[in-house]
């Protein structure tokens, strides 16, 4: 016996990529619904080998429903999430809503799974900011070993975290270099994103960090540890999918490049790929389509007394968004549910 399970957002590209990696993964699903706005009803969908047409999410009801993955954007998760857990269907929502409720759990399946047990207070789990994810899948096996103090992390963000328009703006800017009459002026960012890099994602805040960066310290902090310090650089890059990260780190106590290499190489969800020589490492291009959160460069920080450095890759439509709400549906099957 497996699962009744709702995708809403269904033709985005976080929607789609959820609907591939439930099948990919096997997830145990008796029945799916793709849901959508109205203007996109009756789109298809693939969910495997089988092409499913997408419902009105609007009249949508979710009772008799088990799980539903939301990827609709804060504004019509507000509005319908209440509504499918009052239904008795548990959310799990890749907004930003509702992390920061200390009602809902917010949940990286390698790092913290057993938050996943406090969903019943409202019936919704959050996937945290897809630049934080696979931070603290880096971050969580060294934190257990020597337990960290402070992180200083630089970004290096593809436009698929803006959506089909983000994507579509960068691939639109850079065909009108070349094509005369082809010229794309910015929309979707403040600034022309083909050969260029913006060193601002989301809304500036009183202190001059962005939303973005500010995300990535609560969520760490909420994910992994509240005593770990947190400063953040987000920049959008010319590139399609696949977020980057520089990450510094500073320890309590000593822990040689070569013991974090091996604790790494051991852990869960994360491929280290660290030679020092040409092409040594792992690039965003390379990871597309990918599940695991790769680690390269990982070296000493000769600054301070007990530093690291590491450059992290993930698919950001996967680990950072689809994947990890994936992962969560399984971790809540196998505590909490336990069908299928």
């Amino acid at each position: 016996m497996g699962y009744r399970v709702v995708v809403a957002g269904a033709t985005g590209n976080v929607g789609r990529e959820m609907l591939n990696i439930l099948a990919e993964r096997e997830f145990p699903v008796d029945e799916i619904a793709a849901l959508a706005s109205r203007k996109s009803l009756g789109t298809e969908c693939s969910f495997g080998d089988k092409t499913v047409k997408t419902r009105d999410l609007d009249t949508f009801d979710f009772t008799g429903w088990d799980i539903a993955l939301f990827a609709i954007g804060s504004e019509a998760t507000e509005k319908y999430a209440p509504k499918a857990a009052k239904a008795g269907c548990v959310v799990i929502d890749n907004s930003s809503l509702y992390r920061y409720d200390p009602d809902v759990p917010l949940v990286v399946p390698e790092v913290n799974a057993e938050a996943v047990d406090g969903y019943a207070k409202k019936n919704i789990i959050a996937n945290p900011n897809c630049s934080t994810a696979q931070m603290v899948v880096a971050l969580k096996p060294l934190h257990d070993r020597a337990k960290i103090k402070r992180v200083v992390v630089s970004t290096y963000q593809s436009v698929s975290g803006a959506g089909k328009e983000g994507m579509d703006e960068l691939w639109d800017q850079t065909k009108g270099m070349y094509v005369p009459g082809q010229e794309r002026a910015p929309s979707k960012f403040t600034k022309q994103i083909a050969f260029n890099v913006i060193p601002h994602i989301d809304k500036f805040m009183e202190d001059g960090s962005t939303k973005e960066e500010w995300k990535m310290v609560a969520e760490t902090k909420k994910i992994l540890d509240p005593k770990v310090k947190v400063t953040a650089t987000c920049v959008r890059v010319p590139v399609f999918v696949g977020h980057s990260e520089a990450i510094n780190i500073e320890f309590e106590e000593f822990l040689d490049e070569e013991e974090a290499r091996d604790i790494l190489r051991e852990a869960p969800g994360i491929m280290v790929i660290d030679k020092r020589e040409d092409g040594g490492y792992v690039t965003p291009i390379e990871c597309v389509g990918d599940y695991a959160t790769f680690i390269s460069r990982i070296r000493q920080d000769s600054t301070i007394e007990n530093g690291l450095n590491l450059w992290c890759v993930s698919d950001n439509l996967r680990k950072g968004a689809a994947l990890n709400a994936v992962q969560i549906a399984e971790t809540l099957g196998n505590r909490v549910l336990k069908k299928g």
